[in-house]
């Protein structure tokens, strides 16, 4: 069976589970990448204390470049998919060449960033000079040569969009691999590399983001023969563009609030520099189980969005229901894992004065993963089906306008020593259960007012 027919054909059960799997995988093994390096940098000989708390304090900027590419892809995809359930190739090839021109724009940004922007970025969140120094070399790095990371998300997108999401799954195996070989060589020193520490780490995870683009780029030219490449289709088309973004930048502000949220939490955990390492620690395994929500969610983007452009009501509803079924099935395995094996977790990061502030953390914040689960889907049938407003109500209720009033409120006695830290964890599960609550009713309206009107 063709890939078009596949997505127009194949029983949606099916379909999702095998779109879905190696998603999920490439989700998964683009969360390895900082639980990698963190893992090698936790276990240096000197400095490792300071170094995991650097690579906290720049993790929000790694997940902004990471919103802006992924944000741009999902755009892309969801119209993509769209486009070729229409059967309009022309503006397919149009879709994905003005993708690529703005991949080009957002790594012109991320560039200059690293060269003015990262001490007062650093500085912002810590005096510790050690810290500062170490913080700027490897932010620096990863801006630098963030283009690997940028045109990887949109290639892999491209190929979401047709149905190929295992190809997408190979360039993130393949990226994954460079990046777990050169840690230890780059971050240590073995054979003729010179010890390079924390610079190591970053010259590891971007030679691995651009090996993952450099095969996806061919992938995307000699599978994706649905529509036409050519660098003339790149040429800007304002109107695509408003398209993309209409889908995109609810997601791109999504990822965006989880970077604010994270330097904002942060500088509420400033008092504490091994609460606020261990919040870093922890919201990378956090983001290894919801990551799985979100490889699922890209399977469930392109196949009710591909449904919607044949006005298939049927399918669409099969879309919905067996995202949400398989979703609620990876968070209750990810809950089981992180409550049964936190200290296992721990001693992977060598979390040192760090450990009983993870522990914390791990057993209580990963209460909410099925609830956040759960939102992720939402997030990913709203831009199905164009509901790029309820996406952007989710991720604001998420991630800005419950979660650090509460966080925050709740510092007040920790500094005041009338509770534990453990305190400010239990503002995770209260925001995640609120927006589930709320998303189910936005849920209920976007089909009554998308699907239900289909002839």
């Amino acid at each position: 069976m063709s890939e078009s027919n596949k997505m127009k054909e194949m029983p949606v059960n099916r379909l999702m589970v095998q779109m879905g799997i190696p998603m999920i995988l490439s989700m998964a093994l683009q969360a390895v990448y900082n639980i990698v390096d963190s893992a090698f940098v936790g276990n240096m000989k000197v400095g490792s204390e300071a170094a995991l708390n650097a690579l906290t304090l720049v993790f929000p900027v790694q997940m902004l470049m990471v919103a802006v590419g992924i944000g741009t892809g999902v755009g892309t995809n969801a119209l993509l998919a769209r486009t070729l359930g229409q059967g309009n190739a022309k503006k397919a090839a149009k879709v994905a060449g003005n993708s690529l021109f703005l991949g080009v724009i957002i790594y012109v940004v991320c560039f200059l960033f690293g060269i003015f922007g990262v001490r007062a970025y650093i500085s912002s969140q810590t005096i510790d000079p050690g810290v500062i120094s170490m913080g700027m070399s490897y932010l620096r790095i990863c801006c630098v040569v963030s283009f690997g990371i940028i045109f990887f998300s949109l290639f892999e997108k491209l190929l979401q969009a047709t149905g190929r999401s295992l190809y997408s799954t190979i360039g993130q195996v393949v990226g994954a691999v460079v990046n777990i070989i050169l840690d230890p060589i780059m971050i240590y020193g073995i054979g003729p590399v010179p010890e390079m520490g924390v610079e190591g780490a970053a010259y590891a995870t971007v030679i691995g983001q651009v090996a993952s683009a450099a095969l996806l780029f061919i992938f995307h030219m000699k599978l994706n023969k649905e529509f036409e490449h050519g660098v003339e289709y790149m040429k800007p088309d304002t109107g695509i563009i408003k398209e993309i973004y209409a889908i995109g930048l609810p997601a791109i502000i999504a990822q965006a609030l989880m970077s604010i949220m994270v330097y904002v939490m942060n500088l509420i955990l400033k008092f504490s520099p091994s609460a606020q390492t261990a919040y870093g620690l922890f919201y990378k395994v956090q983001q290894f189980v919801l990551f799985l929500a979100f490889g699922l969610r890209d399977a469930i983007t392109p196949i009710i969005a591909f449904a919607y452009g044949m006005h298939s009501k049927k399918r669409i509803q099969d879309g919905i229901r067996y995202g949400l079924i398989y979703t609620i099935v990876l968070m209750v395995v990810g809950v089981a894992i992180t409550e049964i094996f936190p200290g296992a977790f721990a001693t992977l990061f060598n979390a040192g004065q760090s450990r009983e502030y993870f522990i914390g953390a791990m057993r209580i914040i990963s209460i909410s993963f099925i609830f956040a689960g759960i939102n992720v889907a939402y997030q990913g049938i709203y831009q199905a089906l164009d509901g790029g407003m309820e996406s952007l109500v989710i991720s604001l209720l998420r991630q800005l306008i419950i979660i650090l009033p509460l966080a925050g409120i709740f510092s007040v006695f920790v500094r005041n020593g009338q509770m534990g830290v453990s305190l400010i964890w239990w503002a995770f599960p209260i925001t995640e259960l609120t927006a589930c609550l709320v998303g189910y009713v936005l849920l209920k309206r976007i089909r009554k007012n998308k699907v239900e009107s289909l002839s």
